[in-house]
């Protein structure tokens, strides 16, 4: 036997042999795993890491990210760390402006509705900090932007403008364009957004990659790869990235489907496929958004909304016809693609399984693995659909608590007889759905550790600064539909791995397997506190990429 280059003792490894306490790594795969210590194969040059009984973990796969506008909010005016203040908020907006005088637009990124009363921000707030220049935040779901008067302006969107289709113009009783524009109505404003250099959007996608790294994240799916919230697409840089070696994480990229250009698209979607595998990354997946979100009222539901400060009593927006969308769906999975759907209400989710089902039934026999991402409400004959079609249950378990956000504003509006449906893991799981897990970052935190906790709990981590609120941390969202830990981590691990069709290299702590590992400070499988813990070696193809 060659001599590793590493060998992991005294650990609670997380594998298919009971009670593995230690690892080997030779060329950049595991090449034993056991439960006596592996320290006798060691050489000279071998490292030998005691992990003092902390669990090692195949590395996490995030299989639904944004790095990109991830990387660009930790290098611009970014809110998502503050509480939930007001005060805090004008404070940063204002010190960022006033370090940065030479910008001519001011954009920033992760606010949040429940820091503002009534549940959504205002044109004249960002007036008083920034009345002559220009500014656009992007809320912390990506699916709102907030602008000042002067962006407005500028975007020439005043009191009287009509709503873009798939979007809206807020607009308060008197009908004052509020500056709060909701999905495409965003695209007003951000549409003149200076554009971001090359060399800026590497420097985004790096030090995204640096901080997944240091939360034991080995590879991830870019839910994304098209130009989106201003930004511009990240394909380039990944294919640079990639080629001279750069980017160390794995990496599937979804294409972005543009929903008002339809099957003419394809075409271009194949070139980029076909150009744009290197290293570690390559493009096989389409991202086609489906619906909105609960909280402004563009989630696609089966019935109304139970009440709406904002837009009534609306069933919500389906961004592309139903009937299209089969067809859409089917066209994409004749030709290989993977199809990424975005769905969050229950309308949409249907939606999208019957699209699903066209795609199956006019090409039996494809493996493409196609996945269905958010899930905030599904109607329960659905369920069972998902293992029927074969189709990934993507979740992003963080959001299932009971923060101010989600009581305040989004549990009224599903009213009592959806709630019990509200993130139904434990129904999916059940019913035999495959599930993988990601965690929509920059919406949410990336930290994989802290969705394994609020999937098995249901409950918000006590590290985590935005789950606010009396209840987050006392009061399970439905506790009927927590997971185990083990079937947690196996979603964010093998079951992601296997949505990026890599399930035969990482995923799984096996001989053969690449050495994708990311060791903790302190055991979890035994009852430890899992939101507590951290990441403190992480490796990809057996090298360090993070080491705290």
């Amino acid at each position: 036997m060659t001599t590793p280059e590493l060998v992991i003792v005294n650990a609670e490894v997380f594998s298919g042999v009971p009670g593995a306490t230690s690892v080997a790594v030779t060329g950049g795969r595991i090449s034993a795993v056991d439960r006596e210590p592996l320290a006798h194969l060691a050489g000279p040059r071998t490292e030998v890491v005691d992990a003092g009984g902390a669990t090692l973990l195949p590395g996490f796969t995030d299989a639904h990210v944004h790095p990109l506008a991830a990387g660009v909010q930790l290098l611009t005016c970014d809110l998502s760390g503050l509480p939930h203040s007001p005060e805090r908020y004008r404070e940063a907006i204002r010190c960022y402006a006033a370090a940065h005088p030479d910008l001519e637009w001011i954009r920033g990124n992760g606010w949040f509705g429940d820091t503002f009363p009534g549940g959504l921000p205002h044109r004249d707030f960002l007036d008083e900090v920034l009345p002559d220049r220009p500014a656009v935040f992007v809320s912390h779901d990506g699916h709102g932007v907030w602008a000042n008067s002067r962006a407005l302006e500028l975007a020439g969107v005043d009191d009287t403008t009509p709503d873009p289709r798939n979007g809206r113009i807020n607009r308060d009783h008197h009908g004052r364009a509020t500056g709060v524009l909701v999905e495409s109505a965003g695209d007003l404003v951000t549409s003149l957004l200076p554009p971001i250099t090359a060399e800026f959007v590497e420097s985004a996608l790096l030090a995204a990659q640096s901080h997944l790294h240091s939360l034991g994240v080995t590879g991830w799916q870019d839910a994304c790869v098209g130009s989106l919230w201003g930004l511009p697409d990240p394909l380039p840089a990944y294919r640079a990235l990639a080629r001279d070696g750069r980017l160390t994480a794995r990496v599937v990229g979804a294409l972005w489907w543009s929903a008002d250009q339809g099957l003419d698209q394809i075409a271009a979607l194949e070139e980029k496929r076909a150009t744009s595998s290197a290293g570690r990354f390559r493009a096989t997946s389409v991202k086609i958004m489906q619906d909105g979100v609960c909280e402004n009222c563009t989630g696609a539901m089966l019935e109304p909304y139970a009440g709406s400060a904002h837009h009534g009593s609306s069933t919500g927006m389906s961004f592309i016809d139903p009937g299209q969308l089969q067809q859409i769906c089917a066209e994409l999975d004749r030709r290989r693609f993977q199809v990424h759907l975005h769905a969050v209400g229950d309308r949409a989710v249907r939606e999208c399984l019957d699209a699903l089902e066209a795609a199956r039934e006019a090409n039996p026999g494809h493996d493409n693995r196609h996945q269905i991402a958010h899930l905030d409400v599904v109607a329960p004959e659905d369920v069972p659909r998902f293992a029927e079609l074969g189709a990934t249950a993507n979740i992003q378990a963080l959001w299932a608590r009971r923060d101010k956000e989600i009581v305040e504003r989004k549990l009224p509006l599903l009213g009592p007889g959806r709630q019990p449906h509200h993130f139904p893991f434990g129904d999916l799981h059940r019913a035999g759905a495959r599930l993988a897990m990601g965690s929509d970052w920059p919406v949410t935190d990336p930290n994989p550790l802290w969705a394994v906790h609020t999937a098995a709990t249901r409950l918000g981590p006590p590290e985590d600064p935005h789950a606010v609120g009396e209840e987050a941390l006392t009061v399970p969202l439905e506790p009927a539909q927590a997971i185990d830990l083990r079937v947690a981590l196996e979603a964010y691990t093998a079951g992601s791995a296997h949505a990026n069709h890599a399930e035969g290299e990482v995923g799984r702590i096996a001989p053969g397997m690449l050495a994708d590992l990311a060791l903790l400070d302190r055991p979890i499988l035994s009852g430890g506190q899992v939101s507590a813990a951290r990441t403190v070696l992480t490796l990809v193809g057996g090298q360090v990429v993070h080491r705290a």
